[in-house]
């Protein structure tokens, strides 16, 4: 397992919970890296180059150039953000500070909440925002089908943290065990920008303050910041920012679609 100083690696990524959640483990491992930005409101992701990389045209993803242990060349890309994660604490976590040790049941139990967030979390909450944010036309049942699911899934994590909160911990509840891990990373990344889906975490009491305990950490600060300043919730305190950022974000939206649309008609 490489040392974490002695590291080689670039992350493609934009200002999304996606890319975010890379850049936070990043951050807490204390592993460096250098940052390209992949501007995604002119379809990068979708040029050849990037796609050598990650052939679905999706952030984030990496290239680790770190020597092996015995000294050998390493050219290793890996896409799709929970992968990631994986591999980062795989080989570069030996402390298990954001996973634990391989095979333990604690172990698995941070893969399953890392394929929840990965296979629901995520992509409903996605959905919602698009509904809400982006489409050029307001279609309430699909506004109300994924903030309604959305929902349903923070009660289920909700659950689960209050169960957790009767264990203790160092400074928790966590999802798993007595330490915040990327099981953690990964499902903050997006309910960090619950509002952004017309989605309120308050009625989340456990949510609430796990959101609240998460982003004081300082790494997570930092790696929030990546590869831009993190500015989001700033632009929802006024109307105007918001709908203009909405506005601006919808506009790209619909052009990539329109082009993969034309693609595969």
């Amino acid at each position: 397992m490489a040392s974490p100083s002695k590291t080689n690696i670039v992350l493609y990524t934009a200002q999304t919970p996606n890319g975010q959640k890379v850049s936070i483990t990043f951050e807490e491992l204390g592993i460096p890296y250098e940052v390209k930005k992949i501007d995604i409101s002119k379809n990068e992701q979708k040029a050849d180059s990037f796609l050598k990389i990650n052939p679905n045209g999706r952030i984030p993803a990496i290239v680790d150039q770190t020597p092996t242990p015995d000294g050998k060349p390493r050219n290793k890309r890996v896409f799709e953000g929970g992968a990631i994660l994986l591999y980062l604490c795989q080989k570069y976590d030996p402390g298990n500070n954001l996973n634990y040790l391989f095979d333990s049941d604690e172990y698995w139990e941070v893969v399953e909440w890392l394929v929840w967030m990965q296979s629901g979390v995520g992509p409903m909450q996605g959905q919602a925002n698009h509904f809400y944010r982006y489409a050029p036309e307001k279609i309430e049942y699909g506004i109300k089908r994924y903030q309604t699911e959305t929902k349903r899934l923070y009660q289920v994590l909700d659950d689960r943290l209050g169960e957790q909160s009767k264990q203790g911990g160092s400074g928790g509840p966590w999802i798993v065990g007595d330490r915040m891990t990327i099981a953690d990373i990964a499902n903050f990344s997006w309910i960090n920008c619950a509002a952004w889906a017309g989605v309120d975490v308050k009625p989340f009491k456990h949510i609430s303050e796990w959101v609240d305990r998460i982003n004081d950490r300082p790494a997570v600060k930092r790696g929030l910041d990546v590869p831009e300043p993190f500015t989001l919730k700033e632009r929802m305190k006024s109307k105007e920012g918001m709908e203009e950022y909405a506005k601006k974000a919808s506009q790209w939206i619909m052009q990539g679609q329109e082009a993969d649309q034309k693609k595969h008609d």
